[in-house]
């Protein structure tokens, strides 16, 4: 292959849930097994280690309460050495690797993502900008920093979370970032089946293929499986069993896919519930082509008309002044 030519890769699995540990060692498992296959890229789900807290839909904040600290205890700190695991995995495998984990920092949780070169640096690490609904109770904002497309071995990489897709001007500011592939990590679309379409697989899949059309990049969307330990932790009345799986599909959820810049499907999915790993071999030339129709942060925009402003400063709790308070109404914020 060229060097605009390779393979990607998308993880459609469970984690061990609520066990750190054990969800990255199953996750260094699935990088030597896509390395093995000749990817370059490997694609996790939302928060996949160490899960997604399902529990945050099916009762009260009172009752969720249980699963907090030892889903803390389980988070990852973005200089920890669960994050320096897999580092070592990506540079032995020589694969990039974008991970979904719940990060800690200090009391707090992050919905946050990290992108791991294949020389096993961290090229970037992000956090959801906005927690969505009950996701609120659990997890804290990002900042305009997490907008992030860098350049890699194999172009231009960006990531965003689950319904970051639904949000038109995030969007329009990864676009303005020129992404050549961006990796949309999703959860299992095990919750509510029948109940709310909006949460399902069908129109986020969509929300997916839609970003592939309008940032004309490769699209890889990963989602995870709601495995039975999770199911069997959580699901103590037949109501949060019908809440969180009502077909009886155990381990359900699932539906990865990757995208190709206009849009069309280049795999064919894995069977919803099974593990595994996608795989596609793109060609990044081929963005030209799409772009040529649709640029919508290029030729195909209207700045005159519309525009999008960022703030991509990172936002700060606490500073330090050295010289008195005379520094107070300042700042120490610049503009990249």
């Amino acid at each position: 292959m060229s060097s605009t030519a390779f393979k990607v890769a998308v993880v459609q699995a469970a984690p061990v849930f609520l066990d750190a540990k054990a969800s990255v060692d199953k996750a260094i498992g699935l990088i030597e097994e896509a390395s093995a296959a000749g990817a370059k890229l490997l694609a996790f789900p939302e928060v996949w280690i160490p899960g997604y807290p399902w529990w945050l839909w099916l009762g009260t904040p009172a009752w969720g309460m249980q699963f907090v600290p030892r889903y803390h205890a389980n988070s990852l700190r973005a200089d920890g050495p669960e994050i320096a695991a897999l580092c070592a995995a990506a540079a032995k495998g020589r694969i990039n690797v974008v991970m979904g984990f719940s990060e800690v920092d200090g009391g707090s949780l992050y919905l946050s993502q990290v992108l791991i070169g294949d020389n096993g640096e961290i090229l970037f690490k992000r956090r959801k900008l906005k927690p969505t609904h009950v996701e609120r109770t659990l997890f804290g904002e990002g900042d305009g920093s997490d907008f992030q497309v860098v350049p890699t071995s194999i172009g231009r990489v960006g990531a965003l979370c689950c319904a970051e897709h639904i949000q038109p001007l995030s969007k329009y500011a990864m676009y303005s970032m020129h992404e050549q592939v961006h990796v949309a990590s999703w959860p299992s679309f095990t919750l509510y089946k029948g109940m709310a379409y909006a949460l399902g697989h069908e129109v986020n899949l969509a929300a997916s293929q839609v970003y592939a059309l309008e940032g004309g990049c490769f699209v890889l969307h990963a989602t995870a499986l709601t495995g039975q330990d999770m199911f069997d932790l959580l699901c103590d009345t037949p109501e949060k069993v019908q809440l969180l799986n009502s077909d009886g599909a155990k381990p359900g959820g699932g539906f990865s896919m990757i995208f190709g810049p206009d849009g069309q499907p280049l795999v064919k999915p894995l069977p919803e519930g099974q593990e595994g790993i996608l795989y596609a071999d793109i060609d990044l030339t081929t963005i030209a082509m799409a772009k040529a129709a649709y640029d919508p942060a290029g030729h195909y925009a209207r700045g005159d008309v519309v525009r999008l402003m960022i703030n991509r400063a990172p936002r700060k709790t606490s500073m330090n002044f050295s010289h008195g308070m005379s520094d107070v109404g300042g700042t120490d914020e610049s503009d990249d």
